[in-house]
């Protein structure tokens, strides 16, 4: 007689529940997740998914070289757009190397792509998947269809790295489902960062230190991405074949996706990013956040050339130093005001020791 009595006190209960006041960190985790993160992931595998097919679609005569470098192009702003959201799976395993391979200081990705059409010359994506990360990814994938050396437009040529060039659309295409699959797992990672505790994180403070730290690791990559090939680590002498996408002449665009992308995690859907978790009298900080996204932004728009054209000019290169700059006030503002006011200790990030 007592369950159904039982049973309405736990449903009263429960919807009391859902009607208290929810910690706002915990709030903020979910909807960074559920709003941001997985939108951008989704659109990361739709873009491999069209990479693969183009690979196809140009080896059998179907597509021109413009259409598949112009694929190319959308799976790596895709890419891009996920640097700051590289949480997770992802950042485990040495997966990112196998999307891209940067820096490549000894043209690596050239060389080790030379061997492999020799060595396996009908290579498919099972066995790129055991061959090094270098020829795995996307710089890989660039350095056929965009470098002189693979001359694409010979159809001789073009024979010779067209099983390569398949391989590794369709092992981006596994890799992008197989970590949205990690994703959305009863135990994945947009669980675990919804639901506290967890095996991943003990509660939702954990959960925003871990996208902070993953934000500051990220702007921290894109001012080496430009700085490196401005010459900012080697004495001031530019090193344009050190731009990670100096092949494609598209290192510009997807550092500004990148930033963009950052740019989400901060702002968030409905004001459920990590800007929402400021308290009112920290509305000074939160203001010049978001002047230093627009700043820097703004200085990408207004960009008309590549980043190896403006490195050959006084006016390109002062465009670029000030890019560089904007880039170092907004990582500077997420590693240090930022992280105090929300009382996260950064420590160590993925970059140290570079």
């Amino acid at each position: 007689m007592f369950r159904p009595k039982l049973l309405f006190t736990s449903l009263a209960a429960l919807a009391l529940g859902a009607c208290s006041p929810q910690d706002p960190q915990a709030v903020t985790s979910a909807a960074i997740a559920k709003s941001v993160i997985l939108p951008t992931y989704t659109r990361w595998v739709e873009a491999d998914k069209q990479l693969a097919v183009s690979a196809l679609a140009y080896c059998q005569g179907k597509e021109t070289l413009e259409t598949a470098r112009a694929d190319f192009l959308h799976a790596q702003k895709a890419w891009a757009e996920l640097q700051p959201l590289l949480i997770g799976p992802l950042a485990e395993g040495n997966r990112a190397w196998q999307v891209q391979f940067w820096p490549d200081k000894k043209n690596l990705v050239g060389r080790q792509v030379e061997q492999l059409v020799v060595a396996q010359p009908q290579i498919d994506a099972a066995a790129l998947a055991k061959s090094s990360v270098v020829v795995q990814g996307l710089s890989a994938y660039e350095y056929i269809l965009f470098d002189a050396k693979p001359d694409v437009v010979n159809a001789e040529q073009k024979a010779k790295y067209c099983p390569l060039l398949i391989a590794i659309g369709e092992r981006q295409k596994q890799l992008a489902e197989e970590i949205l699959q990690n994703w959305n797992n009863t135990d994945g990672m947009l669980a675990q960062m919804t639901k506290f505790p967890n095996q991943r994180y003990a509660d939702s403070h954990e959960a925003i230190a871990d996208l902070l730290r993953v934000q500051v690791t990220a702007l921290d990559t894109l001012k080496k991405k430009l700085g490196t090939p401005m010459g900012r680590q080697s004495k001031g002498v530019p090193q344009p074949f050190q731009a990670d996408a100096w092949r494609s002449q598209s290192s510009m665009t997807a550092l500004e996706a990148s930033l963009a992308a950052a740019k989400t995690v901060w702002e968030g859907v409905d004001n459920k990013g990590l800007r929402g978790l400021l308290p009112a009298e920290q509305k000074p900080l939160a203001d010049k956040i978001d002047a230093a996204y627009a700043a820097s932004l703004k200085l990408f728009d207004s960009t008309q050339r590549s980043l190896g054209e403006m490195l050959e000019d006084d006016a390109g290169r002062q465009q670029l130093n000030d890019i560089y700059d904007s880039l170092n006030v907004v990582h500077r503002l997420h590693e240090g005001e930022l992280a105090k006011a929300l009382g996260i200790q950064l420590g160590f990030n993925a970059n140290d020791g570079d």
